[in-house]
């Protein structure tokens, strides 16, 4: 079964998805690092250069591309990736899912530093963009959830710790 990581930008879903696999031994993949090998560009420059649109049917092509592959994986998603009603389904077709979810104060601590990599924020006051932003989301990210994960101030390997214990629990109610 495949483990699918969702949730704002900032909440570590790539870094928690990394130790993930390697716990699991399962390759990972990140939607946003797919995207900017098929396009040879980085995620700002796709916005930059196509818009935010054409970008939102590139994360729908490859999700369509997981489901289809079937192959077992730990998958970190955009974080605007479950708001899109056409990837709702395939998302909760690809396994279990898990939210990661963050308030918009820890978000925003994180977020500082990186305002210029992430296109949906350049350009906007951070605190005011975080919070709209995540308040336009949450309901997608719990509507395809199998699991809300609350992070406070946990590091990427003790929110891994309560996934694995989560997961194993999950495994063993299917045997």
């Amino acid at each position: 079964m495949s483990l699918i990581l969702e949730g704002f930008m900032g909440c570590g879903k790539s870094r928690v998805g990394a130790l993930l696999a390697g716990r699991l031994c399962l390759p990972f993949m990140d939607t946003d690092a797919l995207i900017e090998k098929r396009q040879s560009e980085s995620i700002a420059g796709i916005f930059e250069s196509v818009g935010e649109e054409a970008f939102r049917q590139m994360e729908t092509s490859i999700l369509y591309g997981l489901w289809l592959s079937d192959a077992e994986a730990v998958i970190s998603l955009g974080g605007g990736t479950p708001v899109r009603a056409a990837n709702k389904g395939v998302i909760k077709r690809l396994g279990r899912v898990i939210y990661l979810r963050a308030s918009a104060d820890v978000l925003i601590k994180r977020l500082e530093n990186g305002m210029d990599e992430r296109p949906m924020l350049k350009g906007h006051d951070l605190h005011e963009r975080v919070r709209a932003l995540l308040n336009e989301r949450e309901d997608a990210y719990v509507a395809v959830a199998d699991e809300v994960i609350n992070l406070a101030e946990e590091s990427p390997e003790e929110v891994c710790d309560r996934i694995m214990e989560s997961y194993e629990d999950t495994c063993d109610k299917r045997t």
